[in-house]
């Protein structure tokens, strides 16, 4: 995937905000929505790991502090955002986190904790952005995209991986019902559900014994690479998916299959 390439998707004017973007897919997908033209709000709990990302971006990149499980702290990073480049007319919310462990140990207090960065965070995410893009005029332009990133979890069961898949299903229901609420309001919501990539999260597995095993098992037998999202996730935050919304998209390279 060139730069060339992204740079087609069109981001050209849009401020595209993505949460989790201090590593990983978040980070990937800010490269790709800076290389579509887009201005980029970095947002994660620690900005120092953003600045790295930042530099590398150049100018139309800008970091801010978010903790996506806390109301006042979207409210108030969605503010700083707003002041330094402007209403986010396309939120990418990636932000998220796993506890491996199968039910029967898993902590109660670990559950919850799922629960509440990817379901609740993604919720609060992706309401403060529609409650801004429609004070910015969303409904007179059609031009409100959010993108809720979820998992092949979402609707494939992972062995010890039941919180994780419980938040990723909410994840991908959310997205509809939200599209449902906002069709009218000029906002179109779509769900990406990732298939395995090596990323900070999982790499230390993938070189274990188990992960080999999984990765062998796949039709291709192999990971897939951060880059194979980047197409997808310009389009459905662009103005070229207009008639996209309540979908949710499997990009897996037949993990599932």
């Amino acid at each position: 995937m060139t730069d060339q390439t992204l740079a087609d998707q069109a981001l050209a004017g849009r401020v595209v905000l993505v949460t989790g973007a201090s590593s990983g897919i978040g980070a990937h997908l800010a490269r790709a929505a800076a290389a579509a033209g887009a201005r980029v709000a970095l947002a994660a709990r620690r900005t120092d790991r953003l600045q790295d990302l930042v530099a590398e971006i150049g100018p139309s990149a800008a970091a801010f502090a978010l903790d996506v499980e806390d109301e006042a702290s979207v409210i108030a990073a969605y503010d700083a955002i707003e002041a330094r480049l402007g209403t986010p007319d396309s939120v990418i919310a990636n932000a998220g986190i796993n506890v491996e462990g199968l039910a029967l140990d898993l902590a109660i207090e670990d559950f919850d904790k799922i629960l509440s960065v990817n379901t609740r965070g993604m919720f609060l995410t992706a309401r403060e952005g529609a409650r801004r893009m429609i004070k910015a005029g969303s409904v007179q332009s059609g031009r409100g995209r959010v993108l809720l990133v979820a998992s092949i979890g979402a609707h494939q069961v992972q062995p010890g991986l039941t919180a994780y898949c419980t938040s990723k299903a909410g994840t991908a229901m959310m997205g509809k019902s939200l599209a449902r609420e906002w069709a009218r309001k000029g906002i179109n919501v779509n769900v990406l559900c990732p298939g395995y990539i090596r990323t900070e999260l999982n790499s230390e597995w993938f070189d274990q014994e188990g992960g080999q095993r999984r990765v062998a098992s796949f039709p291709r037998k192999r990971l897939m690479a951060e880059s194979d999202l980047a197409a997808m996730a310009m389009l459905l935050c662009s103005d070229a998916s207009a008639a996209i919304t309540g979908s949710v998209v499997t990009v897996d390279d037949g993990q599932t299959l």
